[in-house]
């Protein structure tokens, strides 16, 4: 089949990551205050062009889109997946459990700290505290997806190049050796991000699931738990990722989006229906209206500190997120145009994320204005999780909502761990052509990997913030990797369609179905 594992990075990748954890153990504040500085300074150094890298995406993305090159059809045939599994396994791979953990509480982060120079505590700050969240996990996030994903999918689908990895479309755009030095560089770094983002999202998700657990069925919380919950949900995600996209994650995904749908219209049923209907509604015109401050937001008077703290952040680790999503899209995007792949991760991903943010936020900052549950204060107490169970307990049937948290939780995490699994198994597979797929045992292996690391982390008690911060870190020179990609892919749609017109285009895709 002309796959060969790749041993080299497989090791160097493994040995850089187990030596930060070392570092995290040996020296844990010093980890976390070199860290923490490093972050500081590229936020100031950096935090103005990531946010025009974020914002500038969308205008690209938007004019190729209604180009005709957006007509260009990634790969020969037929969609392989309908539009709901596809969609569906995108938001999985991309966002995961994460998603259902701030839908709660991140809206109360912005009573207190709001941005735009609103007052804190202030009628507008409990205005635009969920808008804020849907900004944070809308358009922008979705946008930096797509520009990993469609570049890396014309490099795979249109030119037919060998490999589905960033030193692969890294190789091909600029002549560079896929083995040498700078594209091993570039492998390593998406090994190791793909760790430290995952790594916090077991982080918190785990604690999270273990503590509505507990609470369901009158428990203490403890580290058994949580042991038992990742030894579960790596079953899951192991068994699905082994048996391949089609009959694991695909039907995972399916089912996991079709449980959130009705997780939250029972939320929208059973809760203050009125007032979820009313505050979404306002909140997705105010998110909308403010969309260009809010996107070149950088307090450059004020210096409150939300830019960095929030907007800039997020980016970053939507950067950081955006290599192994955008393997995954691409690889999944077969037979899907380059309009319908930008119009279904920006529209139906963003519309995915404003009503789920929309219901969830709109309940808990419902608990919070009626005095039910005092989610600011709990927060500001570090008690995020309780505040979730206390929200949730205010439902009628509340048991019966926990579990399906707690459900919808795990395969939020089997599904997004399963996607990486496999972008890291492409990535570590030399020579991957367009009709094949990893071996089996190697995404075994790095499910099991996977797991193991942070398992490690939670064992040795080391702080997940600090491996956070360094993936969050490596997102900068990812911005820089991901520029060479749309330059390269830019060039090349040029070069291939220069002289093709868009009804000449639309007979040749025509043929190729």
């Amino acid at each position: 089949m002309g796959k060969r594992l790749d041993k080299l990075l497989i090791a160097v990748s493994m040995v850089f990551v187990l030596g930060i954890v070392a570092c995290l153990y040996l020296f844990p504040e010093g980890s976390q205050n070199v860290a923490n500085r490093i972050f500081g300074a590229m936020t100031d150094m950096f935090g103005s062009l990531t946010l025009i890298f974020a914002f500038g995406g969308i205008l690209l993305l938007m004019l190729v889109s209604f180009s005709k090159y957006g007509r260009i059809k990634l790969g020969e045939g037929e969609p392989e997946y309908s539009t709901f599994k596809w969609v569906s396994m995108m938001i999985c791979c991309g966002l995961g459990s994460a998603t259902v953990y701030w839908a709660f509480i991140e809206w109360a982060y912005y009573i207190g700290t709001p941005g735009l120079g609103i007052q804190a505590g202030s009628q507008p700050a409990f205005e635009m505290s969920v808008p804020y969240t849907m900004f944070h996990w809308g358009i922008s996030a979705w946008t930096l997806y797509a520009l990993a994903g469609i570049p890396i999918a014309y490099h795979f689908h249109v030119r037919k190049n060998r490999g589905l990895s960033l030193s692969g479309i890294i190789s091909s755009i600029t002549g560079l050796k896929q083995d040498g030095v700078i594209c091993r560089i570039v492998d390593v770094l998406f090994i190791f991000i793909c760790f430290g983002g995952l790594s916090i999202t077991l982080g918190v998700s785990v604690p999270l699931v273990t503590e509505i657990f507990c609470s369901v069925v009158g428990i203490t919380p403890s580290f058994i738990i949580n042991l038992l919950i990742i030894v579960v949900l790596s079953v899951i995600y192991s068994f699905s990722s082994y048996i391949g996209l089609k009959k694991g994650m695909a039907k995972i995904s399916d089912w996991n989006i079709k449980l959130v749908i009705i997780f939250c219209i029972g939320v929208v049923v059973c809760g203050p229906t009125l007032f979820i209907i009313s505050n979404t509604t306002q909140s997705i015109g105010l998110m909308f209206q403010n969309f260009i401050h809010m996107s070149l937001f950088t307090d450059s008077i004020g210096k409150s500190g939300f830019p960095e703290a929030w907007t800039i952040f997020y980016w970053l680790y939507w950067i950081t997120y955006a290599p192994f999503t955008g393997i995954f899209i691409a690889k999944v995007s077969k037979g899907r145009s380059i309009r319908s792949v930008v119009a279904n991760t920006l529209i139906s991903g963003s519309a995915g994320c404003f009503g789920f943010f929309g219901i969830l936020g709109s309940l808990s900052l419902n608990r919070q204005l009626t005095g039910s549950v005092d989610m600011v204060g709990m927060l500001g107490a570090g008690q995020g999780n309780q505040s979730i169970v206390q929200v949730l307990r205010t439902l009628p049937a509340g048991p019966v909502f926990m579990v399906i948290f707690c459900i919808i939780t795990l395969l939020f995490l089997a599904t997004t761990l399963d996607g990486a699994a496999f972008t890291m198994a492409t990535t570590s597979t030399v020579g991957l052509k367009n009709d094949e797929e990893p071996h089996p045992m190697l995404r075994l292996f790095w499910c099991i990997m996977l797991s193991l690391v942070p398992l490690t982390m939670i064992l040795i008690n080391a702080d997940l913030n600090t491996i956070k911060t360094c993936a969050i870190i490596t997102a900068v020179p990812i911005i820089f990797i991901m520029l060479v990609m749309l330059v390269g892919w830019l060039r090349w749609m040029s070069a291939d369609y220069r002289g093709v017109t868009s009804e000449e285009l639309e007979k040749e895709l025509m043929r190729k179905d």
